[in-house]
């Protein structure tokens, strides 16, 4: 038993111990054993180099290795909501222009993005109007748009040189049913089965289809098919119109 403590005592008076005293794992008082009248109280405190005296308040924070960029929890850096979710209003608002004019040339670049905020609300607006005539259709609604943009999207990629995706084409054709979603608020307060009627039905089918086929043709390069890309266009709003005229 004494040699062990004689070890004990060799080590803690080592020049090892005292060149790693300051350490964490090192934190002994060598008087425990050198000296006689040694209390535990008078044990001086040794911490180590990243540790802080105890109840201090204090808590260890890690810092970056040099070299490292700085990172920062700064919720000013974050992008705005409608941003992160595709939303764009300025996009929305081109495009409701193109389709309210005709006649205006359309920008593929605006065009040819996959937003599908306006269309949906579109859709929804036609589906209110519907309801407030009395036509609960929202189901037609939203299967007519969906089978109408497959047959789209396949008859456009069978047509055109460049493949266009089916959210672009959902995309035009929900922006191009702005003009019948005007036609449908008509029918709440005047009755469209009639001549004046069905005059406004002619025109508002010619207007989606000539909006729809000149995005079309723009966008695809398709200058000499428009009427061709047209054709099927009225087919699909023609149906629209059959659920808000009748």
């Amino acid at each position: 038993m004494g040699d062990f403590q004689q070890l004990d005592q060799d080590f803690y008076q080592s020049e090892y111990y005292y060149d790693n005293q300051g350490q964490e794992g090192y934190g002994y008082d060598p008087a425990a054993y050198t000296n006689p009248d040694y209390h535990v109280d008078d044990a001086a405190p040794c911490y180590g180099p990243t540790m802080d005296p105890p109840y201090s308040g204090k808590v260890f924070q890690p810092s970056a290795p040099p070299g490292a960029p700085e990172t920062t929890d700064s919720f000013e850096k974050e992008p705005p909501l409608l941003e992160e979710l595709g939303i764009n209003f300025d996009h929305i608002w081109q495009k409701t222009l193109t389709v309210l004019n005709p006649l205006k040339p359309a920008d593929g670049s605006i065009m040819n993005e996959t937003d599908l905020t306006g269309p949906v609300l579109f859709c929804i607006a036609l589906g209110i109007t519907l309801l407030m005539a009395g036509k609960a259709h929202f189901g037609y609604v939203y299967g007519i748009s969906a089978l109408g943009c497959v047959g789209m999207y396949m008859l456009l990629n069978l047509m055109s040189a460049y493949t266009i995706s089916y959210g672009s084409v959902a995309s035009v054709l929900g922006y191009c049913l702005l003009p019948m979603v005007a036609l449908s608020a008509f029918a709440v307060v005047y009755s469209l089965q009639g001549l004046l009627g069905t005059l406004l039905a002619l025109i508002v089918i010619g207007w989606c289809s000539l909006s729809a086929s000149k995005i079309f043709s723009s966008t695809l390069d398709m200058g000499g098919q428009q009427l061709l890309v047209a054709y099927p266009c009225a087919l699909l709003y023609g149906v629209f119109t059959l659920l808000t005229v009748f």
